[in-house]
């Protein structure tokens, strides 16, 4: 049996354990949420590393990318040092495969046309591949970044103005701690602020990370659907009350839960058996095709 480990700075209420088969292997995966907290984080992949086949970071991210130009975070690459012999990933590797096939899920099997779709996209950066496949699909898609990550009023509605926004503000931004722009911790439990309703309003689709999503998320989403990564029980309830039609989550359900991104590469990784760097898109794509994974897909109303 191989052993996957997702280390999160989001809330340890949100921990999960599921035993799953992939392509003929049993794999044990967990989450272990470290409530915000860095060094904690740091010293459980020093505590899993060579006893683990692969670890997923959670709750941050190693690299950030914009167009061609890939950005790394200061207290990601502390995360991504803390292991010596066991491989760890943050899911950046797969988003551009992975969530592009999620994208294509959307428009082929669902058949929601998604040209002239009006999408509020509350975090490209860290899901540029997702942002690129609804760009090409005809979607009329509002960048969110910096709106929901810096709190700056700056909505970008191109991916080549997002590219230039992203080079003015970036470098100095990865310098910053993660917990400055991003809901850690017992953050992602606290009910979340209405802020910017206006972006959310003119929505069809909402898509992107779902704490960035929740913390400035409207009462009432009416009508609209969500496209975003992992969510909880809870988090399900949460979104038919306030009105969403339909949820589509990017990954999988492994025994009633939707883990991140970051989880199922590195049971890639565990099954290809790579250093994280040696791994190529060819690679993921090879496996995702024999693995046959699709996305999550809930009627909520």
């Amino acid at each position: 049996m191989k052993t996957v480990v997702s280390v999160s700075l989001g809330s340890s209420t949100r921990d999960h354990r599921a035993l799953v088969t992939l392509l003929g292997e049993e794999f044990d995966i967990s989450r272990i949420g470290t409530d915000g907290k860095l060094d904690a984080a740091i010293a459980k992949v020093k505590s899993l590393d060579g006893t683990v086949d692969a670890i997923g970071l959670g709750g941050i991210d190693v690299y950030l990318y914009a167009g061609t130009k890939r950005y790394a975070l200061r207290d990601g690459l502390r995360l991504l040092a803390a292991a010596a012999v066991t491989p760890v990933v943050d899911g950046s590797g797969l988003k551009n495969t992975l969530e592009r096939e999620a994208v294509r899920y959307m428009q082929a099997d669902l058949g929601i046309d998604l040209r002239g779709k009006h999408v509020l996209m509350v975090s490209a950066l860290d899901r540029f591949g997702m942002a690129q496949a609804l760009v090409e699909a005809g979607a009329d898609v509002l960048f969110g970044d910096f709106i929901f990550a810096l709190d700056l009023d700056k909505p970008v509605r191109g991916l080549r103005e997002f590219e230039e926004m992203a080079e003015k503000y970036l470098p100095d931004a990865c310098k910053l701690p993660f917990q400055f722009f991003y809901p850690t911790g017992k953050k992602q439990e606290q009910p979340p602020e209405p802020k910017y309703p206006e972006y959310y309003r003119e929505a069809d689709i909402v898509a992107g990370d779902f704490h960035f999503m929740r913390r400035y998320m409207p009462d009432r989403l009416d009508g609209k659907i969500v496209l975003t990564n992992t969510v909880t029980t809870a988090n399900i309830d949460e979104l038919r009350t306030r009105g969403v039609k339909m949820l589509v989550t990017t990954t999988p359900d492994f025994q009633g839960r939707s883990f991140g991104t970051n989880v199922v590469e590195a049971a890639l990784l565990a099954l290809l058996g790579k250093k994280w760097a040696d791994v190529s898109p060819a690679d993921y794509e090879r496996l995702l095709a024999e693995l046959h994974l699709q996305p999550r897909v809930i009627e909520l109303n």
